[in-house]
Formats: C-alpha cells, sequence, structure tokens
C-alpha cells in the first residue's frame, strides 16, 4: 500500500468526523468577559486585535498598548441590554527604555431583582442584586518598530445575593508591522498583524451562604434527624476563551487623511467561529483636532447571530502641551435585543 492510498484511507475515516462540527454553547461561566470594551473598537465591528494607540487596545490585544506614545486615561459607560450596565475604566502610563503599564476595570451590574419562592412567585418584597467585576494589570513593550508584545493579568469576581465566585486569567498578544502594502514605506503605514488569546485561566465555582440548606437524607424513615444543616456544591465552570487574529490595511495614508480597513477571526471555546469587519476614517483639522467616522459588521459567518451592523464616530481635540480630550459614540444591532450604544471619553497625557 503507498503512501497516497492510505492518505485516502484516513481522509475517508476522518470525514464524517471533520463535518460533524461541536460547539461547546453555554458550557463557560463569567459571559461579561465578551462584552466589547471602548466605543472605537464597537463601533468597527469588534474588528481591533490589529489596531493600535488607543487605550481600549488593553481588552482586546495588550501588545497595542506598546504603540501608545503618550500616558492616557479612558473611561466608558455602556447601558447594556434589559437594563445591564457596564462601565469600563483604564490608565496607562508610558515608561521611556521601559515599556507602558496599565490598570483597567470593568464593572457589570445588574441592577435591583425581586426575591421569588416557590410559594410566593409574584416576589416575597425582598430585592437582591448581581455584579461582575474583573480587574487587570497590563505590561506591554515595542521590541523593535515591527513587533510589539503585551500580557495582562486578571483578578475576575462574580456575585449574585448571598453567592459570588473568583477566577485568575491571562490575557496575551503580539502585533506584527509589516511594509507590505505600505504607500508610505514606513512599516507603521503597512499590513499590519496582530494576533492575542484572552481569559486563559482557573475556573469559577459559586459559594455563600444561599447554598445552605436543611436536608431530611432519609426522607422516607422515621427516627432520624429530620434536618441536617448541609450546602450544596455547584459545579466549576471554564471562563469564555477567546483566541483572536486579524490585520488591518490602510489604503489611505496622508498628512490630514487616513483610511483603515480591519478584519479579525475569532475561535472562542463556547462558540463557533465568526469573522469581525470594520473601517475607520479619520480627518485631521490642522491645530484643532481629528475627526473619526466608523463602521463594520460583527459575527460573519456565525448562525443563528443576532449581531450585525456597528457604526459611529468620534472628535479628538487638541490642548495645550500636547495634550488631548477624545470623545467616541457607537452602537451595536443586537436583532431581537434591539440597539445598544457606548460612550467614551478619553484623556491623553
Amino acid at each position: 500500500m503507498n503512501t497516497i492510498t492510505r492518505i485516502f484511507i484516513v481522509l475517508i475515516i476522518a470525514a464524517p468526523l471533520l463535518a460533524e462540527e461541536i460547539h461547546r454553547t453555554g458550557n463557560t461561566t463569567a459571559i461579561f468577559l465578551e462584552i466589547g470594551m471602548g466605543s472605537a473598537p464597537s463601533a468597527m465591528g469588534e474588528a481591533y486585535v490589529a489596531m493600535t494607540g488607543n487605550l481600549a487596545s488593553a481588552y482586546w490585544n495588550p501588545a497595542g498598548l506598546a504603540y501608545l506614545d503618550k500616558s492616557q486615561l479612558l473611561f466608558m459607560h455602556q447601558p447594556w441590554i434589559v437594563d445591564i450596565n457596564t462601565v469600563y475604566a483604564s490608565g496607562a502610563l508610558v515608561v521611556p527604555r521601559v515599556g507602558t503599564i496599565a490598570l483597567s476595570v470593568t464593572q457589570v451590574g445588574y441592577g435591583d431583582m425581586e426575591v421569588t419562592t416557590l410559594s410566593a412567585q409574584d416576589g416575597t418584597g425582598e430585592l437582591f442584586t448581581a455584579n461582575d467585576m474583573a480587574a487587570g494589570f497590563t505590561f506591554s513593550r515595542r521590541l523593535a518598530q515591527w513587533f510589539g508584545f503585551g500580557v495582562t493579568g486578571k483578578y475576575i469576581k462574580s456575585q449574585i445575593r448571598h453567592m459570588s465566585a473568583s477566577a485568575g486569567a491571562i490575557d496575551m498578544g503580539v502585533i506584527v508591522n509589516t511594509d507590505f502594502f505600505s504607500r508610505t514605506g514606513n512599516r507603521l503605514d503597512g499590513l499590519t498583524i496582530g494576533m492575542s488569546f484572552s481569559n486563559y485561566g482557573t475556573r469559577m465555582r459559586y459559594d455563600g451562604i444561599d447554598l445552605l440548606r436543611d436536608i431530611d437524607i432519609s426522607l422516607f424513615e422515621n427516627g432520624n434527624f429530620a434536618d441536617v444543616r448541609g450546602q450544596f456544591r455547584t459545579s466549576e465552570w471554564e471562563l469564555p476563551l477567546i483566541f483572536r487574529i486579524g490585520v488591518t490595511l490602510k489604503p489611505i495614508v496622508s498628512a490630514n487623511q487616513q483610511l483603515v480597513l480591519a478584519v479579525d477571526l475569532l475561535h472562542p471555546n463556547n462558540n463557533p467561529e465568526s469573522i469581525n469587519t470594520g473601517i475607520e476614517y479619520s480627518l485631521r483639522i490642522p491645530n484643532a483636532g481629528k475627526f473619526h467616522l466608523r463602521g463594520g459588521y460583527k459575527a460573519l459567518g456565525m448562525e443563528k447571530s443576532e449581531f450585525g451592523l456597528t457604526g459611529g464616530g468620534g472628535f479628538e481635540m487638541f490642548l495645550m502641551g500636547n495634550r488631548a480630550i477624545t470623545i467616541d459614540y457607537a452602537f451595536k444591532e443586537i436583532g431581537i435585543l434591539g440597539r445598544t450604544h457606548a460612550y467614551t471619553i478619553g484623556v491623553t497625557l
């Protein structure tokens, strides 16, 4: 039996297995980690793994912070679906000859909800709340003009009424600048390749006094203790691990104008693969600032996805001392869940 025949037999045997896709939808926890942060990335369809120069890169690809020229602060407010509120704040300090150090915090509040029981299904009159939080510390550095890397260590906590769970995770990423398709000959204006993985960490398991219950261990026997104090033990769940790889291309680069095209491919551990696409047009107004117009499409190729068109814009106003203030806005279409909005303000120090 020659080599070609063996390969042909292996392909015939493996074909049914390859055709049968397995998607682990609903098998991860801390899903709030998948909510995109930053108005500029959200407006570009979340195709941002190869973008640089924005503090929001701490979420998408920590290597993007290696290309910051100055220290920055950023704050985002994103009213999410069904009255869920998302807040994201980050700050980066550029240390010459060392790299960029950044801190970021994400907080998701689900509001007040009524406590219900089997006997009081319309509510007991009590209220409870739930919150999610993630705090990250990022270090990034540009080792050469064409290569940067970054890593983020994160602490994640989730709380619902009297129960909570926590986990630790890391994000890592790289960015490679090439001179392919560069109109200026500068690598920073050519094809840029970015790769990152997010939320690689420990599992989460909820614990708390809400799991304490009186249990009759022998329900159909007399003479035993009817109410033994016991505690339910919940299962452990993985974090939503996401691998991203993407490219950006700048078909227009001039002193006052720039056009960026971006494409990201996503491979999550809890959903099928998908593609995000984005576009950003920037117009520089001399001695005043920059105007940005953005658009994109999220989750191309994913069946039964509620995501779709995205868009937005922003303005960067130059101040004295090479400082600047940036205001960005974005919207996302989420099908039957409606449209969400994100508002971001940033300061360059």
